[in-house]
């Protein structure tokens, strides 16, 4: 076994370590399965998705890239609060999945991914942003198909609330999430990320000016 860092986006600045190894059958899976297809190959994105509009809440979530190695697949989230007041998180991004016509794709959300890989568990933790603070996050599931009588789903379309309870927003993805007919999908927490250099920076007020002085 060997570890591969997978490094998901420019401003999310969190640093994902997957344990990456050869394929194998699902415990619980049919004891002779094979896969039936290769792993698609799915390199890192070059490019982010478009940002987000900023929600009422005053929030945007966005994709920040898929890293990929032997059909292990991680998928960057970052939240930005756009508003103006500190923005509470605790806990794990809220997902659903849809498909290509809209339909629910039915999956196991797994907080963490300790059935799936390992390096993704750490617990939540209180995070409070100031206005234009980030936090970023994880989605990490397999591509495998292991079941020939099981079709594969792909979820093309993705909800994700900051935590549930809270209003979920649509995603833009840069491409689909190939979960092959594994049926399960883990998360990771919320983590505060660190200022990115390409951030804007923050306007420095004016300088105090001198009144001018009235002649005698």
């Amino acid at each position: 076994m060997r570890r591969t860092a997978l490094l998901i986006g420019a401003l999310s600045g969190v640093t994902l370590m997957a344990a990456c190894a050869p394929a194998q059958r699902p415990a619980d899976g049919p004891p002779d399965a094979l896969s039936t297809a290769p792993p698609r190959p799915a390199p890192l994105t070059a490019e982010p998705t478009p940002a987000a509009t900023c929600s009422p809440e005053g929030i945007a979530i966005t994709e920040r890239g898929v890293s990929a190695a032997m059909g292990l697949r991680a998928m960057g989230l970052e939240l930005v609060n756009c508003g103006d007041r500190p923005y509470e998180l605790r806990g794990y991004p809220a997902v659903a999945l849809r498909d290509a016509d809209g339909d629910p794709v039915t999956v196991r959300i797994l907080p963490g991914a300790k059935p799936i890989t390992s390096g993704f568990d750490a617990p939540p933790t209180r995070i409070v942003l100031a206005p234009g603070e980030r936090a970023g996050a994880a989605l990490i599931w397999r591509n495998l198909v292991t079941d020939a009588t099981v079709p594969a789903t792909n979820g093309t379309e993705l909800d994700v609330a900051p935590i549930g309870g809270r209003p979920a927003y649509p995603v833009a993805l840069s491409g689909p999430i190939d979960l092959g007919n594994t049926g399960r999908l883990g998360v990771s927490a919320w983590k505060r990320s660190k200022p990115s250099a390409d951030a804007p920076t923050p306007a420095a007020p004016p300088s105090p000016t001198t009144p001018p002085v009235n002649p005698l």
